[in-house]
């Protein structure tokens, strides 16, 4: 039985995948230090431990106990528009957290190391994103995952460590932290329906993104750990159907079963429209048939109404206040 770690595995997408790797067959220790996930989202057949990737000793000591044979990592602080104003949060837990995982993972003799990266690598890139663009990440999430990416092709260069990377990009579903304010715009919008306010967007609502179902994706990044056509890889993977922002939010409504009004904030200086193409994960693991938006929707909302509204603190400890968009000035006290 192969033993392989998940971090971040308390989360959304880290907490499905471990689901999938134990309908694998594999024994999986689940980490995270719980700072944006749910414990009563680790599958009880996993072994949960409360540690953080940036303990360089902690991790060094569980390596040595469990003698992994894979590592999938997904643990990370996903805000991208934040990110600019936590920029040494951001590089400290994404970046130095990664860099101790992959120490370890050459120093155990690893056979594969998983890592899920972000379109946001991209950048304005032509539509739509392929991996081989050069990226040209503009946000400080987008640059620290790039970094991770050719930190991991380092090392295998120098090391022989095995990576597969993958890209997901709007990836939604149960279990998300519907409570975050920064990022994970269906699960805001689930939220300020079951509170009762207005559905916020930022800019006119007409940017256009791809919206993944978790099904879509979880099952497609467990299975690369052994797939030898997947080795030092990398791939976009999601949805291929378009929305506007405006779309989406009547699409949660309908899904919800409830009308709320929309309060259009000033834009972001964010990318305007990303969506990739996923030719290449389709031709290595096959082309699943793509869940609907409407039916994706459907059933995280059941999920989000059974487990009703998610409280999370704001964010302390920005960084930088400079042109911090003013809802979040409001959120986080200033």
């Amino acid at each position: 039985m192969p033993t392989s770690l998940v971090t971040g595995a308390a989360g959304f997408i880290g907490s499905h995948i471990v689901d999938s790797l134990i309908a694998q067959g594999h024994h999986v220790v689940a980490l995270d230090d719980l700072s944006g996930g749910f414990v009563d989202n680790v599958n009880p057949q996993a072994i949960f431990i409360e540690a953080s990737c940036t303990d360089h000793v902690k991790l060094a000591r569980l390596f040595n106990e469990y003698k992994f044979d894979y590592v999938f990592h997904l643990a990370a602080y996903a805000a991208e528009g934040l990110s600019h104003f936590i920029k040494r949060f951001n590089y400290t837990n994404n970046v130095i957290g990664s860099v101790n995982l992959i120490n370890e993972a050459v120093k155990h003799d690893v056979k594969r190391f998983i890592f899920t990266s972000s379109i946001a690598v991209y950048g304005r890139n032509q539509l739509p994103m392929r991996e081989e663009l050069v990226p040209q990440p503009e946000d400080s999430y987008g640059i620290a995952k790039y970094a991770v990416e050719m930190e991991l092709k380092a090392s295998h260069e120098m090391f022989g460590l095995d990576y597969v990377i993958f890209r997901p990009h709007n990836v939604y579903g149960e279990r998300q932290n519907t409570g975050d304010k920064y990022r994970n715009v269906i699960g805001i919008f689930m939220n300020q329906i079951l509170a009762r306010e207005p559905l916020t967007l930022f800019g006119d609502g007409e940017q256009k993104r791809a919206f993944s179902y978790i099904a879509d994706v979880a099952p497609i990044i467990a299975k690369s750990a052994t797939l030898d056509t997947a080795k030092n890889e990398v791939f976009n993977v999601g949805a291929d159907t378009v929305y506007t922002v405006n779309q989406l939010a009547y699409a949660v409504m309908e899904a919800m079963g409830s009308k709320a009004p929309l309060k259009y904030l000033p834009a972001r200086n964010e990318v305007v429209n990303a969506w990739s193409d996923h030719l290449k994960v389709q031709k290595i693991f096959g082309a699943p048939k793509e869940v609907a938006l409407a039916e994706g929707l459907k059933r995280m909302g059941d999920w989000v109404k059974s487990a009703g509204v998610r409280l999370s603190k704001p964010f302390e400890g920005i960084e930088i206040e400079k042109n911090l968009p003013l809802s979040w000035k409001v959120q986080v006290g200033n």
